[in-house]
């Protein structure tokens, strides 16, 4: 199996992944107050979600610059989350932090064994190297039932709605995503997406922040795509960008949170696979860049 086809097979399984998944405990507020979540790449993504549900009582922190700044973690509780369980930075800071919690689908990991205690992640994949999808959505989703109390939607219709938006959508080899508290980190999975399946150019913003530094580099033709319930500010936005030759694409996400998240996680996934396939990709752009590739296990390993 092809890691494209391993990537639409993977996202399929989360169709029963979210109706069998189990929530984590939520910690007490009081608690939440001296505890941070670090990880990288789709897992400082899920870290930062933890950092918006919570309202900013958890802090999202990148794993490296903990380790540079060993203080931060002496008398903290640090949830480290890592699919793989063998990303350097996290391994190291683990040894230092007062509470080490993994967040792994390896038990035998070296952060597993480098951490206190261990949050068994186990949903179904293909297990082939591609893009990560449902292993992001379960980890994302334990990471924010640590820190609030969520009901995850039990039907279909979140993964069908976004399946068909994202077959509507037309995007540029540019593409800016743009989201607020809770979907700027979703923006980055959007990017994240783009850079491993196509090697596109995209930018993840925040919507406020846009228009003050990103829209300067934009040029006729880019693609801009709003993870935001529709509203006065965001509308008059896609309304100037459009006036300037800008692709906007922007629909009607949920504005529950959850849903909201779950919604931008399907129609990241849904819209980078969709262009692969329309280039008749067989492979992820990341899982043929050898030597870049090398460059990346070489640092993060």
């Amino acid at each position: 199996m092809n890691s494209i086809e391993a990537y639409e097979k993977d996202i399929e399984f989360q169709l029963d992944f979210l109706k069998s998944f189990k929530k984590q405990k939520t910690i007490s507020q009081t608690l939440q107050k001296n505890i941070l979540f670090a990880g990288s790449g789709d897992s400082l993504v899920s870290s930062m979600l933890a950092e918006s549900f919570s309202n900013g009582i958890v802090k999202a922190m990148d794993p490296l610059d903990l380790y540079s700044n060993k203080k931060l973690v002496k008398s903290k509780h640090v949830y480290f989350v890592s699919i793989s369980g063998n990303t350097i930075s996290n391994i190291k800071v683990a040894k230092s932090a007062k509470k080490a919690t993994a967040i792994t689908s390896q038990i035998k990991s070296k952060l597993a064994k480098a951490s206190d205690e261990t949050i068994l992640l186990s949903a179904p994949n293909n297990d082939v190297f591609t893009a990560g999808s449902i292993s992001f959505l379960e980890s994302a989703l334990t990471c924010i039932s640590l820190v609030k109390k969520i009901i995850i939607p039990k039907n279909d219709k979140l993964f069908f709605q976004a399946k068909s938006d994202a077959r509507k959508a037309k995007i540029s080899k540019r593409i800016f995503i743009l989201g607020n508290l809770y979907t700027y980190p979703l923006a980055m999975y959007c990017a994240a997406k783009f850079y491993e399946l196509l090697g596109y150019d995209a930018h993840y913003c925040r919507i406020e922040q846009f228009s003050h530094m990103e829209l300067f580099s934009m040029k006729k033709g880019d693609t801009v795509i709003i993870f935001e319930e529709k509203n006065s500010h965001n509308k008059q936005l896609g309304k100037n960008l459009q006036k300037i030759g800008i692709n906007l694409i922007h629909f009607d996400v949920p504005s529950e949170k959850t849903s909201q998240m779950i919604y931008c996680t399907f129609f990241s996934q849904m819209l980078s696979l969709n262009e692969a396939k329309k280039q008749k990709k067989k492979e992820c752009h990341f899982v043929t860049q050898e030597k870049i590739r090398n460059v990346s296990n070489q640092m993060i390993y």
